[in-house]
């Protein structure tokens, strides 16, 4: 594909797509052509089947400024494909995989330099065929279906957005200002990327192996014992908290106790609170000035040897890193 020399960032529009998939990437890059002259190369447009308005899954209407038969005789630079569910009786949600857009994408991705997705647009890139022997990401509530239904694709729930190769994909919805960033770093440099960051009060930017999640967002647990050892593991983190001790604090056996955690969290007590310990040092990175030595200490790891391995294992980052990009700065 010869040099583009005007960076065309194609939007695939759709009944029923999520909105911010839609509006996120453009006030990202429309904030990258205020910070870089360079940058002005940038030109945005959305493309649907045809030039009626398209009305998004949060009942806003969208006008499309080309259609897909238009853009698939355009050189395109990025192609981003926003994703839409819909949910069933039971409320299980469900990605709407639709052939004829499918189609389209397969074609206009055929043009593309850069392919990314946006939440389940994933579902959609790996039903044309684009994320075979890729690894990929998408919204945790959707990656199991995706695994099933492509057991071609390696699927990672877990990081809020993968490179692999020329295509990207991000996870929830949220994570598209993320990946955008990351394109703007990839294209002008990290220092443009920050600058845009700060426009957007976000943080430079979040890891593309930073977790979706953060132990808030965990599955809440049914009983009302894994509830109050939870409660225990935050009151007394800085201590050792050892399966034994946890044990009795349950009156189970250390065996019982393992199998409850297993049911109720999908995870074994020592990840559990390892992930709890990850947590508060986050906060503690980014709220605080404490030493890492300190941080360490209140948080249970006792060494920052300790502390540096969780946080590669859980963030695939470090206490430094990660206090460089998400340091609150002080006010006043």
């Amino acid at each position: 594909m010869p040099d583009i020399a005007r960076r065309l960032v194609v939007i695939v529009l759709f009944e029923g797509v999520d909105l911010l998939d839609v509006t996120g990437p453009p006030e990202v890059f429309g904030l990258a052509r205020r910070e870089s002259a360079e940058a002005a190369d940038y030109q945005v447009v959305l493309a649907a089947a045809s030039l009626d308005p398209v009305t998004t899954g949060a009942g806003v209407r969208v006008l499309p400024d080309l259609t897909f038969e238009d853009a698939a005789t355009r050189a395109i630079d990025t192609l981003v494909v926003p994703g839409a569910v819909e949910f069933d009786e039971e409320r299980h949600v469900r990605p709407l995989v639709d052939p004829e857009l499918v189609a389209w994408v397969k074609k206009l991705a055929a043009r593309t330099h850069r392919i990314t997705s946006v939440c389940v647009g994933a579902h959609l890139l790996a039903a044309a065929g684009l994320l075979d022997g890729r690894r990929a990401t998408t919204h945790w509530s959707t990656a199991q279906q995706l695994a099933a239904d492509h057991p071609e694709v390696e699927v990672d729930a877990d990081p809020i957005f993968i490179r692999d190769g020329n295509v990207w994909t991000g996870a929830g919805i949220s994570a598209c200002l993320d990946l955008s960033l990351a394109l703007i770093a990839e294209d002008l440099g990290e220092a443009v990327a920050l600058r845009v960051a700060r426009q957007l009060v976000m943080y430079l930017k979040r890891p593309s192996g930073q977790s979706q999640f953060s132990v808030p967002l965990q599955q809440v647990s049914t009983t009302r014992r894994i509830e109050d050892l939870r409660h225990h593991i935050l009151r007394h983190i800085s201590e050792p908290l050892t399966v034994v001790d946890l044990a009795a604090h349950a009156h189970v056996s250390d065996r019982h106790l393992t199998r409850l955690f297993k049911n109720e969290l999908g995870m074994t007590p020592h990840a559990y609170i390892e992930s709890v310990r990850v947590e508060k040092a986050r906060h503690e990175l980014e709220s605080s000035d404490a030493t890492l030595d300190r941080i360490a200490t209140l948080c249970g790891f006792n060494t920052t040897d300790t502390l540096v391995r969780a946080f590669r294992r859980r963030l695939n980052t470090t206490p430094t890193e990660y206090r460089r990009r998400f340091r609150v700065p002080r006010t006043g």
